[in-house]
């Protein structure tokens, strides 16, 4: 592999790590109401953090761009932020396209609990916290990493989003999918195919985990 391969490979590794690292704290607040939660508003809030599954990425790089625009609300003129054409922004644009994979993949691993242990730890005196964290938690570790790590093979994967916001910048934004929609447009074909067999790889082993990490969770309950 050249230079711009690996370079790629690492602006793609740091960008997926980030974005799903920033999506698990909110997926799992929302994931966690969505199973437990009262009925009044979750088919709402349910389908609004679906919708990046059905969107164009391209349509959700411009909602991104109208926000962190020089102009935008969280840009420049706004809260202050400069994210534009930077591997930051690329984390951003990736983690709004992967947050609603690990949000269906906690809601699922939180519904696998049985509420009842979770009664019982509230009836012998734990705090809701507590039952979360020394009940729910554990027994939906693996769901939720399986979440995590599908939601990562999503950021890894992103295109249209994260070149409205990040462009395509090589070694600092440039992504190996930016970089394999580079290599077709000028016809370098040989290392379009290496890029091509990396990223299935890379889509083989991530799912893969994530089936283990499911079926195995569900034959521990």
């Amino acid at each position: 592999m050249d230079a711009a391969v690996l370079s790629a490979l690492w602006i793609s590794v740091k960008v997926a790590t980030c974005a799903t690292i920033a999506c698990i704290v909110p997926a799992l607040a929302i994931a966690r109401w969505l199973a437990r939660g009262s009925s009044r508003g979750r088919s709402v809030v349910e389908t609004l953090c679906a919708l990046p599954l059905v969107l164009p990425p391209t349509a959700v790089g411009f909602l991104l761009l109208a926000l962190l625009g020089v102009d935008g609300p969280l840009g420049r003129r706004g809260l202050g932020l400069d994210l534009l054409l930077t591997w930051q922004g690329a984390v951003i644009a990736s983690a709004v396209m992967a947050f609603p994979l690990v949000l269906r993949g906690a809601r699922t691993a939180f519904e696998e609990v049985d509420p009842r242990l979770e009664r019982m730890g509230a009836s012998l005196g734990l705090s809701r916290f507590a039952v979360w964290t020394r009940i729910s938690l554990p027994l939906a570790r693996r769901g939720l990493i399986a979440a995590a790590v599908l939601g990562f093979g999503r950021a890894l994967g992103e295109f249209g989003a994260t070149l409205l916001v990040a462009g395509n910048l090589p070694g600092e934004t440039q992504t190996m999918s930016l970089l394999l929609w580079e290599d077709i447009q000028l016809g370098q074909e040989s290392r379009a195919v290496t890029l091509v067999g990396l990223t299935a790889l890379l889509a083989f082993v991530l799912l893969f985990a994530a089936n283990r990490l499911t079926r195995g969770g569900r034959a521990s309950r």
